[in-house]
């Protein structure tokens, strides 16, 4: 399965952007996904998740309220609608999946990533 990210840009503080996985190769149903992000000098961090079982979501607490992770099933895709955005939230952001799996916030839960699209805020 292939991953593609895109959807990353400069926006101003208070702004939205809403950022794509476009999957290919297999079906994304049978897979929990999520977004991590890294901003320079720190290590990737845990966003947002929606699990393959029943489509249940978790995030961090950092974006809880502000973030909203979904998938579009016809469309292969696995979206982060992101609000409210600050300066901190400025990261090269990442989809990632596993198949079969209910994932976790860590990194090595998770088989599939795609590559980063990054997201700057200006305040």
């Amino acid at each position: 399965v292939q991953l593609q990210a895109s959807g990353g840009g400069v926006v101003q503080a208070g702004g939205s952007l809403r950022l794509s996985c476009a999957v290919s190769g297999d079906s994304i149903s049978d897979y929990t996904w999520a977004w991590f992000r890294q901003a320079p000098g720190k290590d990737r961090e845990f966003v947002a998740r929606i699990k393959r079982s029943g489509g249940r979501t978790d995030y961090a607490d950092s974006v809880k309220g502000r973030f909203t992770v979904s998938r579009d099933r016809a469309k292969n895709t696995v979206y982060l609608e992101m609000n409210s955005l600050r300066p901190e939230d400025t990261a090269a952001y990442y989809c990632a999946a596993v198949r079969n799996g209910l994932g976790s916030v860590e990194m090595d839960a998770y088989r599939y990533w795609g590559q980063g699209t990054q997201v700057t805020v200006s305040s």
